[in-house]
């Protein structure tokens, strides 16, 4: 059986969605880096990070679009055959909605790597998600960063890729549905059903962090049961992702503005497996 203490992050995705931030993030965490890796080397550098001594055993590389598109078919194949070869893969796929990305290139300035005279920015955006379809659907994490500052995936990349272990990563995240669902959430979870503080005037700046929400969703039973019914449904299909070998797993936890409901879900519910796991992040979408 060959050995996979050599582990390979894969970061990919569209152009503007913040590999760049990604890779420099993992850099800063003690990864050996290779940035706009010719995907046809893939094999290679493979063959050649099992031949190196004397590292972390960390290694991280980033594949776009610029790749010729008969490679980037061949992405699946690669991964068998680093597979065979003991490199154990991890590949992060970023994404972001067309509107975003437009108005990111807008605002720098900068020129799609796949835009030509003859090619819009619209129309290169979407041959780039097409080119880079293989990578995306192999995926074992996809993270949606519309919504998300620098900031926030730099934080995002270091709970999740900063320390690797066998575990599984789990993310409770909490959202407002006005604002959209997350696109790349495993569970999605709505709590609109729930009294709402929002309709308290004297909770109504508040968040599900504060004192004065938390005494206040306490003393409602739907909300006691709604935890109990997800924490019961969690503890039992988390382990069925674990048999799958899944490295990732997305809990998004939605209310109508994401303030105070599903803040305070999300703080109860990633205690209660913080304290038999090892790997529970938390995040709160609209109070970033």
């Amino acid at each position: 059986m060959p050995d996979t203490t050599t582990r390979l992050v894969i970061i990919s995705g569209l152009s503007g969605s913040g590999k760049t931030v990604a890779l420099h993030t993992l850099e800063d965490a003690g990864y050996y880096c290779v940035d706009n890796l010719p995907v046809a080397l893939l094999t290679g550098l493979g063959h050649h990070l099992r031949e190196m001594t004397g590292t972390s055993g960390l290694f991280a590389v980033g594949i776009d679009a610029r790749n010729p598109a008969v490679d980037l078919a061949r992405f699946p194949d690669m991964l068998e055959t680093l597979a065979a070869d003991g490199i154990r893969t991890e590949i992060v796929f970023l994404n972001a909605d067309d509107a975003t990305l437009i108005k990111r290139f807008s605002e720098t300035r900068r020129r799609h790597p796949l835009s030509v005279e003859s090619r819009p920015l619209a129309d290169a955006i979407a041959l780039e998600r097409k080119l880079l379809s293989p990578i995306q659907a192999k995926a074992d994490l996809v993270v949606d960063t519309t919504a998300t500052t620098i900031h926030q995936l730099r934080g995002l990349i270091q709970d999740r890729l900063g320390t690797r272990t066998e575990a599984l990563s789990i993310l409770f995240q909490s959202f407002g549905f006005k604002h959209g669902i997350p696109q790349d959430a495993d569970f999605v979870f709505d709590v609109r059903c729930l009294p709402n503080p929002h309709w308290e005037p004297g909770l109504r700046p508040l968040t599900g962090r504060d004192e004065a929400v938390q005494r206040y969703l306490e003393q409602q039973p739907g909300v006691a049961r709604m935890f109990t019914h997800l924490r019961d449904f969690l503890a039992e299909w988390i382990p069925q992702f674990e048999r799958e070998n899944r490295s990732y797993l997305t809990v998004a936890i939605g209310c109508t503005g994401g303030q105070h409901r599903s803040v305070y879900l999300a703080e109860q519910l990633a205690t209660h497996f913080g304290k038999s796991r090892g790997l529970v992040s938390l995040r709160h979408r609209e109070l970033s």
